[in-house]
């Protein structure tokens, strides 16, 4: 599918100021989720450069970020290093911008190289052009922009985080309606990576969908998750075997050392690392902090990743053999859980809450009125105005036994159910 550029509005804005002053600009966000496709679209509109940068050595990603620029630069010289790149840039009569695209490759060779950048920004950057600086690792660009020690540490203007989109824009791009719950259960199987999209086909069910990224012969996804590990430096077989057992329910520390057979301290380094690379994310309590709880849950972010370790992974070897019936149950049981992170997404400062035997979906500061709480049920399914009420009743019977009510008297029920996907 040819996909049509959509959304992006509030990254193409600070693009656009960034123009104005000049400077570095850092840009970056997983694979995948359009960072390239958002800056040749911004440099397009504003005659820019753009680089893609190549795994090889010095010399060659060199030579070949020339020959990307050299269409538009205004030089005879042929660089042979990095300061002589620099210098053809400096020498430019007009005013340009410029992408540096996947520039982790090129620290990884040549670690001299923000030191070198530093010295150039500092004293040779031409007074309002503007170098972009991107890459797909948000840890080794953390690293390389936001630690103390490093040489570029506070030269960007702006570290611009280039996220998944949402929903809307997933229907926009794919001209889909967003009422529809087989709608939804597609975007649960592509989560808000544009990259994915490009799979959805016209009059094409869920379960095809789903076929056609995961389980068809040599599928897209089928080593996905390792390219994205590898991304982001985390290395070997645990990070993959903690996911696999965060995608099977075990999403407590405990749960999760015990399906790996070792101790629970053994896993915090890991756990971190893949909350920082943004594949896990780590749930607590509605009111709770690390601080003050040990009632910590782990999930898997990404609705693509979540479907890998939920439903491919552990149904890859059957899925040919499953009734459609139960391949459907599958995908709408994953699209729930998704369903629920787009519902929470709705209201600031929303989480879950859970003790004992009492479990709430949703709990929030009501957007209508600040001192009253928001608690509420998630259902991924259309609720008759019976199943509605029934809901509710259960809902207030689970709050009437929560610890939390003593600390919030006053609080406003709702259900939400897939209604909400055309609102």
């Amino acid at each position: 599918m040819n996909m049509k550029f959509v959304n992006r509005e509030a990254e193409l804005r600070e693009l656009d100021a960034a123009a104005k002053h000049g400077g570095l600009l850092v840009v970056f966000g997983r694979r995948r989720v359009g960072k390239t496709r958002l800056m040749r679209q911004w440099l397009q509109a504003h005659n820019g450069l753009y680089s893609q940068a190549i795994e090889a050595q010095r010399d060659l990603q060199i030579q070949q970020v020339f020959a990307d620029l050299r269409p538009q630069l205004e030089t005879q010289l042929v660089p042979k290093t990095w300061p002589e790149m620099l210098e053809i840039l400096s020498l430019q009569k007009r005013r340009w911008a410029l992408c540096l695209d996947e520039f982790p490759y090129l620290t990884a060779v040549d670690s001299s190289l923000p030191s070198q950048l530093q010295k150039w920004l500092d004293h040779a950057l031409p007074p309002g052009c503007l170098l972009l600086v991107a890459g797909s690792s948000t840890n080794m660009m953390h690293d390389l922009f936001l630690h103390r020690a490093a040489p570029l540490y506070g030269r960007a203007r702006k570290l611009l985080q280039v996220l998944p989109m949402d929903y809307a824009a997933f229907c926009d791009a794919c001209g889909l309606r967003r009422s529809d719950a087989d709608s939804f259960e597609k975007f649960a199987c592509v989560g808000g990576i544009p990259k994915y999209w490009e799979f959805v086909e016209a009059g094409q069910d869920a379960v095809a969908l789903a076929e056609s990224l995961y389980f068809d012969y040599a599928p897209y996804m089928e080593q996905e998750p390792q390219r994205l590990l590898r991304d982001e430096g985390v290395i070997g077989l645990n990070a993959l075997a903690v996911l696999e057992a965060v995608g099977r329910g075990a999403e407590r520390p405990s749960e999760i050392a015990s399906r790996l057979g070792t101790a629970q301290t053994n896993l915090s380094r890991l756990l971190l690392q893949l909350i920082d690379a943004s594949i896990l994310t780590r749930e607590l309590p509605f009111g709770g902090s690390v601080r003050t709880t040990k009632k910590i849950l782990y999930r898997i972010q990404d609705p693509t990743m979540r479907f890998w370790f939920r439903v491919f992974s552990p149904h890859q070897s059957r899925w040919r053999i499953y009734a459609a019936a139960e391949k459907r149950k599958l995908i709408h049981d994953h699209a729930a859980t998704v369903f629920e992170d787009v519902c929470r997404a709705r209201f600031p400062g929303a989480q879950r809450y859970w003790e004992g035997n009492v479990e709430l979906d949703l709990v929030a500061p009501d957007p209508d009125d600040p001192k009253r709480l928001l608690v509420a049920e998630v259902k991924w399914r259309r609720l008759t105005a019976a199943e509605r009420q029934n809901v509710l009743r259960q809902l207030e019977s689970k709050w009437a036994h929560c610890s939390l009510r003593t600390r919030h008297p006053n609080v406003h029920f709702d259900v939400l159910d897939a209604t909400i996907l055309g609102v």
